[in-house]
């Protein structure tokens, strides 16, 4: 039975019994032979407290077996001769040729919690779609809280093994992001996923592993960088554990490295980003646009603060946080810390204590990637880095969402710059989030800012010679989005992003109108700024794809049903 796109869409979110067996192959359509372009005479305001408020806000060729009776257009296309666009990993950010590859991130549940793929044969079915689109690859959480959940230094593999080998089959490459934090609980998060048991009963011995707040709320979403260095599970530090599970992942997966395998991004904190948990949805504590609230109140983090004023010669200022800097939903000109006229931010205090704060952070990123540019030395593969995109009360003085976040970034001071130069020294890339938003969309007396945050980051880029890449925050699947992408993936006259990560392979994206859109965006990435085709153009090359390939597509949904 031939299934639309919508129904294949719908699979990829519900569970198929699996029987184990794949489709056997047959025959091969290479993308490039698919992209081949139609006959050329083809012309072509947000309330403040107590108002509700959201953020503004997948399938290679395809090698399933393919029936003697396809349409003669298939054929032809089946007949072309294959170009085959090569990934290269030999520098920072370096790619072959012209255009932006473009990844699709995994749907968070991928591998379930008993180790095993997720929905095999739609996952199946997703990928090869995906790579008939011209999707250079996916990028996919390894969960420690999956991988080593039962024990210490027990690593069960098994559902990556099998989706890393789904993936080689059908020729895409793999981001594999080292998730150290918690899943749930983040904008986006479909799933609950904790840190490994083991982790979490230290935790409970010890509650200061977690980050806390003035309040002693304590938060489980990744371990406090306070305790990076302190032996306090089962005898390792956090830094050695993180360590020890990229290791083991090396030496399980080398024969994938640099081939199947280009991408290493290492988690540093909660999302996976470079940053403390400042702003946690769960349990409606914070809401954006919220301004968050600092995460330096375990003892670990209090006894460095304290050591901190005692060097600086202000022992007074060591015992605690800002005690002005209001609530986690409060807005910079309700706080004394953060208004803008004689804010605490802007005094030697808050130097002080913003200095070290953001150091901590920087710091914490300095010795996970240290260990994690030693293991995968050599190995073809690049280390990255995510950072968050906090783009609301950007246009404020003291930018206080980015500077709870750990981001001593201000209307003075460059904040970016100095993580920019972090990852520069290890060769890592810098990769940074809500490149698809633009200001207008925002709301304004919030002063959200997407836009002029994209261009600081990439200025600071520049400066510090990093490798940019880019992700959209939240799920768009609009031209009007995939515009904003084209435009910040260009990066200069003569530079480009390195690659850009789609959020992410749902059931949206395989609805028609999303498809067609989102084939077109990924043609028009690929090909690069140097191609002067209008977007009207471009979608009718993709609507000429999409028709020809819908026999591939109703194939693999048939093997679905087997």
């Amino acid at each position: 039975m031939a299934m639309s796109l919508n129904q294949i869409g719908a699979l990829s979110a519900t569970p198929v019994a699996s029987d184990g067996g794949e489709p056997t192959t047959t025959a091969a359509v290479s993308a490039s032979a698919v992209w081949r372009s139609p006959p050329a005479n083809i012309r072509v305001s947000v309330q403040k407290q107590g108002a509700e408020m959201e953020p503004s806000p997948p399938m290679s060729p395809v090698r399933g077996g393919m029936r003697a009776d396809l349409s003669v257009a298939c054929q032809a296309l089946m007949e072309a001769p294959e170009v085959v666009r090569e990934h290269t990993s030999g520098g920072v950010g370096s790619k072959e040729g012209k255009g932006v590859p473009v990844y699709v991130m995994m749907p968070l549940d991928s591998v379930t919690m008993g180790n095993g793929v997720n929905r095999r044969k739609a996952m199946n079915a997703s990928l090869q779609a995906l790579k008939s689109a011209g999707v250079e690859g996916i990028m996919m959480d390894v969960w420690w809280g999956l991988v080593e959940r039962d024990g210490p230094g027990e690593y069960n593999w098994g559902g990556y093994a099998e989706l890393l080998e789904m993936a080689k089959k059908h020729g895409l490459k793999v981001q594999a992001v080292m998730s150290f934090h918690q899943c749930g609980g983040n904008v986006g998060d479909s799933c609950t996923i904790p840190l490994p048991k083991w982790v979490l009963e230290e935790i409970n011995n010890d509650p200061d592993l977690a980050y806390t707040d003035q309040w002693g709320r304590r938060n489980n979403e990744y371990l406090s960088l306070g305790c990076d260095t302190i032996p306090c599970l089962k005898g390792r530090t956090p830094i050695q554990c993180y360590s020890d599970y990229m290791r083991s992942f090396k030496d399980k997966f080398s024969h994938l490295l640099g081939d199947t395998i280009v991408e290493i991004q290492v988690g540093m904190g909660p999302a996976g980003e470079l940053r403390y948990p400042s702003y946690p949805e769960k349990d409606g504590v914070w809401k954006f646009p919220g301004i968050g609230a600092f995460q330096c109140y375990d003892k670990y983090m209090l006894s460095s603060l304290k050591a901190a004023a005692e060097n600086y010669g202000k022992p007074e200022w060591g015992s605690t946080g800002p005690t002005d800097a209001g609530e986690y939903n409060n807005w910079p000109e309700d706080t004394n810390f953060f208004k803008k006229e004689c804010g605490g931010w802007n005094s030697e205090y808050g130097d002080f204590f913003l200095s070290w704060y953001s150091q901590m952070l920087l710091d914490h990123g300095e010795r996970i990637l240290s260990s994690a540019t030693s293991i995968f030395e050599n190995q073809g593969v690049k280390i990255s880095v995510k950072v968050a995109g906090i783009h609301w009360h950007y246009g404020t003085r003291s930018h206080a969402p980015e500077l709870t976040a750990g981001y001593y970034n201000t209307r003075y001071r460059d904040g970016y710059l100095p993580i920019a130069r972090m990852l520069a020294r290890h060769g890592a890339v810098f990769n940074f989030t809500c490149i698809e938003m633009r200001d207008h969309e925002q709301p304004q007396d919030a002063q959200c800012a997407p836009e002029k945050l994209v261009q600081q980051v990439t200025l600071a880029t520049q400066e510090a010679q990093v490798a940019l890449a880019g992700e959209n925050a939240l799920p768009r699947y609009d031209d009007y989005a995939h515009e904003q992408i084209l435009k910040a993936a260009s990066l200069s006259e003569n530079d480009e992003m390195c690659a850009f990560t789609y959020l992410r392979m749902n059931p949206e994206l395989f609805q028609a109108d999303n498809w067609r859109k989102f084939v077109a965006f990924v043609k028009k990435m690929k090909e690069g700024k140097d191609v002067h085709k209008c977007w009207e153009q471009v979608e009718r090359e993709a609507e000429h794809f999409v028709h020809v390939t819908k026999p591939l597509v109703q194939e693999a949904a048939v093997a679905l049903m087997h």
